[in-house]
């Protein structure tokens, strides 16, 4: 057993025994956590109303500091969540809306 796993000491229906992977479970708390801030929650549902945005587009329509923006995006973009596109000078960004539909297909899952 290393440092990022867990044996658990019990035995599943099917007879084997259950083991958790502690390091999976540190990234998908990771990816859950960057969706699960109001402000970065605003800020993917004013991506997906325009289609896609920059960053400027962004701190001036939620009235943020261009470095706040940047940075949530930064979270956002790390998670999946954001895809970024050049367009010359300029950097879009758009809803991953694969990335969305994986998210609720496991948080279903989680929850059933």
């Amino acid at each position: 057993m290393n440092n990022y796993s867990l044996e658990l000491n019990t035995v599943s229906q099917n007879g084997s025994s259950l083991k958790v992977d502690l390091l999976k479970i540190k990234k998908a708390a990771l990816i859950l956590r960057a969706v699960n801030h109001k402000l970065r929650q605003q800020i993917l549902q004013q991506i997906n109303d325009h289609g896609k945005m920059t960053v400027t587009d962004l701190y001036i329509k939620l009235r943020l500091e261009q470095s706040v923006a940047s940075q949530h995006l930064a979270v956002l973009r790390k998670a999946g969540f954001v895809k970024t596109d050049r367009e010359g000078k300029f950097i879009y960004y758009s809803v991953n809306t694969s990335r969305m539909e994986e998210l609720n297909k496991f948080i279903g899952d989680l929850l059933s």
